[in-house]
């Protein structure tokens, strides 16, 4: 099995057409002074080794200015030296989501959705389906959430975008290797859906 750092997961799916924030790797303080970026943003390591970055204090939220923005490179170079730095566009808050695939060895390949971001631990609020699925399969999958009514009538979800972001994994992981994706937090907006964080696994 082969980890993917985030940078890589999000290349991967900005290659199948899914939405990530603009990011950029930097590897010196040179590339920050380069940065075409507006702000407020978010410095991340991105690395295959660390798949947690809020536990270990990997990442920091609400870069306002590239002063700051300097200075929170020079610590995490400091306590991160062999790993990665990525600089990502921090995008305004959406519905969150969580969409997953595991290759089962009973099952085979499953997808999952759910209730994402801090929810996805306290509710366990998921949905699960074989692959591959239909849109059908992408319709009842949502609507089986126990926070649909709330999602729905409260939140304003477009279904739609959901759908079809449900129906894009379920092709790209039944095109490759893939062992686990998890995307958590999905934002979802009344237009489109941004992966805001993304770990994947290959199968080698």
């Amino acid at each position: 099995m082969k980890i993917l750092a985030e940078h890589e997961s999000k290349n991967l799916l900005s290659k199948y057409g899914i939405n990530v924030p603009k990011f950029k790797i930097i590897e010196n303080e040179e590339d920050l002074n380069k940065l075409n970026m507006r702000y407020p943003v978010v410095l991340k390591i991105s690395s295959p080794k660390i798949l947690h970055k809020t536990d270990v204090g990997g990442i920091i939220l609400n870069i306002n200015n590239k002063r700051r923005l300097l200075n929170e490179y020079k610590k995490l170079k400091e306590k991160f030296p062999k790993e990665k730095i990525m600089v990502e566009e921090m995008m305004n808050k959406g519905i969150e989501i969580i969409i997953g695939v595991i290759d089962d060895d009973v099952f085979g390949k499953c997808i999952m959705v759910g209730m994402g971001g801090i929810f996805t631990e306290a509710y366990k609020d998921v949905s699960f389906r074989m692959l591959p699925i239909k849109k059908e399969d992408a319709i009842e999958m949502i609507r089986e959430l126990k926070a649909y009514r709330i999602l729905k009538e409260r939140l304003k979800l477009n279904e739609r975008i959901l759908q079809d972001l449900l129906l894009k994994i379920a092709d790209i992981a039944m095109q490759i290797n893939i062992k686990q994706l998890d995307l958590n937090p999905v934002f979802l907006y009344e237009k489109s859906a941004v992966v805001i964080d993304a770990k994947i696994i290959m199968e080698e």
